[in-house]
């Protein structure tokens, strides 16, 4: 086991759930507003182990550090992505004389 003294340098993606009072949607329906949600700080998020609010400060770093993932994610996929178009780029010889069948 790895000995660890005083605190880490990089900072670990914690596990979100969404809040069970608001749904995420982070209010709650008053009797004649709606009142921001005190259970995960008007955030829609709590923490997957506790169940509790994280503090401003950390939750701004975890959703930064989330959207920077799932944009990352996005960008990747966006790239990988192929299609129809694919088809009709290249020879496939399967038409009369040798040209391109598309199928069409």
């Amino acid at each position: 086991m790895k000995k660890n003294h005083g605190p880490s340098f990089r900072r670990e993606l914690k596990p979100l759930m969404v809040c069970g009072t608001c749904r995420g949607a982070t209010v709650t329906p008053g009797v004649f507003h709606q009142i921001d949600c005190f259970k995960c700080n008007a955030s829609g998020w709590v923490c997957a182990e506790t169940g509790e609010a994280l503090p401003v400060e950390v939750m701004v770093q975890q959703l930064s550090m989330r959207l920077r993932n799932v944009t990352a994610e996005l960008s990747r996929s966006r790239l990988s992505i192929g299609g129809a178009h694919e088809q009709y780029e290249q020879n496939n010889r399967l038409g009369p004389g040798g040209s391109n069948y598309t199928g069409d």
